[in-house]
């Protein structure tokens, strides 16, 4: 196990300092990475599916990110209430929230239920029809996120990102596909290690992919891209301390307050000020679940003058005082002590490799962190190619994130202390 300061992927810890983490400032010029870092990825790379002659599987809902590419030959996608849409070899596709769907050889093919396929997977592969006859190969995966914070990516994601073989940015993709089934092929040391990796970073250069289509993305990713209000989101996500007013952000942005302003909401879903405050609970809140800093330290990281001014500011946001949270999420850590410091073995008897020990800490003690350790520790081969029926906790059904987030259609109105300050 590696030991750097942050949370885990998968079993693995990661080089990456989160936002929260002690003795680092909460914030970050680089908003994505910010974002991410909220929500504790975790990477399940699953068993690649082999098909021949018709077949069709039908996969549940998932609350967060399915991420897949077609290595070799085509299926049809079909997500619930959609258009089906053709994949060819080469494509990628990202699936975000996505509600049940079904992957085919054609549209007419009768399809069944994933999980018991997967669940049946041997040496890191799911196999429908003949080996031989084998002309369809699909690779994919999925990330589960911090549920109380998955909504800041969740909400501005399509349900389908596509990405063709033809695209210039499907080059720089088939490589990092080719490393990942390299390294699911190859199944030496450090394997698992790599494939986490791999996968997250497939992840982010599919959410630039996104970024980069001619449709804008919705809310603050996609206006990451604006020169004017982009400039003034890094600014605001790169010291969240700094007393921001709405002249100096409209400065920033080489606008006029007025214009700045309703190109702002019109762009990310919210006024500036309002999403300042949003943005620096959800790092207050990280913060206190996790304990990396006190109440009085988090009011000055986050730009109160107070104490009580930070107080009454994410009473307004969370619906509950700094104290009365971080309290609530410590006893609900304490009332379960086995997951504090939870080690499974799993033996990974279906693959060519020795037996591997995997020890999952986890800092949050809800119920969904045991349900996500134990559904990694049944997942058929975590060092397997990518696609497949993996669930994450509540899968079978639609998730709704415990707090509104930045950016998100229908949030709380909230009302700053002054019309042209955050604090």
């Amino acid at each position: 196990m590696m030991q750097d300061q942050d949370g885990t992927i998968h079993n693995v810890k990661s080089s990456f300092l989160y936002a929260s983490a002690k003795g680092s400032p909460l914030g970050s010029s680089d908003p994505v990475a910010a974002a991410i870092g909220l929500l504790r990825p975790r990477t399940v790379v699953e068993a690649g599916l082999h098909a021949a002659g018709p077949w069709a599987v039908r996969f549940d809902p998932f609350p967060h990110v399915k991420l897949g590419v077609v290595a070799r030959g085509e299926c049809w996608l079909a997500l619930q209430g959609q258009e089906p849409v053709l994949l060819r070899e080469g494509d990628f596709y990202l699936l975000g929230n996505p509600p049940p769907y079904v992957l085919a050889s054609s549209l007419t093919a009768k399809p069944r239920a994933a999980k018991p396929l997967w669940d049946s997977a041997a040496n890191g592969a799911v196999r429908i029809g003949p080996e031989d006859g084998e002309d369809t190969y699909l690779c994919g995966g999925h990330f589960s996120f911090d549920d109380a914070n998955a909504s800041i990516l969740i909400d501005v994601l399509p349900s389908l990102v596509h990405v063709r073989a033809a695209d210039p940015r499907s080059k720089l993709l088939a490589h990092l596909s080719e490393l990942l089934l390299a390294e699911v092929e190859a199944s030496t040391v450090g394997g698992s290690l790599a494939l986490d990796h791999l996968a997250q970073i497939l992840f982010i250069h599919m959410l630039r992919a996104h970024a980069g289509q001619a449709d804008r993305p919705a809310g603050w990713l996609g206006a990451l891209r604006d020169d004017g209000i982009g400039t003034a989101l890094r600014a605001m996500h790169a010291d969240v301390a700094h007393r921001w007013t709405l002249k100096e952000l409209a400065g920033i942005s080489h606008m006029s307050r007025s214009a700045f302003a309703a190109s702002f909401k019109n762009q990310v879903g919210t006024a500036p000020l309002e999403y300042l405050i949003e943005w620096r609970m959800s790092l207050a809140r990280d913060a206190l679940r996790r304990g990396t800093r006190s109440i009085s330290e988090l009011a000055f990281a986050t730009g109160y003058e107070s104490e009580s001014a930070f107080s009454t500011a994410f009473r307004r946001v969370v619906g509950s005082s700094p104290r009365q949270f971080r309290d609530t999420a410590h006893h609900a850590a304490d009332s379960e002590p086995d997951l504090r410091d939870l080690s499974l073995t799993l033996a990974q008897s279906d693959s060519a490799a020795l037996p591997v020990t995997r020890t999952l800490k986890l800092s949050d003690a809800a119920g969904s962190r045991l349900s996500q350790a134990v559904e990694r520790r049944v997942q058929p081969s975590v060092t397997s190619c990518l696609t497949g029926d993996g669930q994450a906790p509540n899968a079978g059904r639609q998730q709704k994130p415990q707090q509104k987030m930045p950016g998100r259609a229908g949030r709380r109105q909230l009302t700053a202390k002054s019309p042209t300050s955050a604090n």
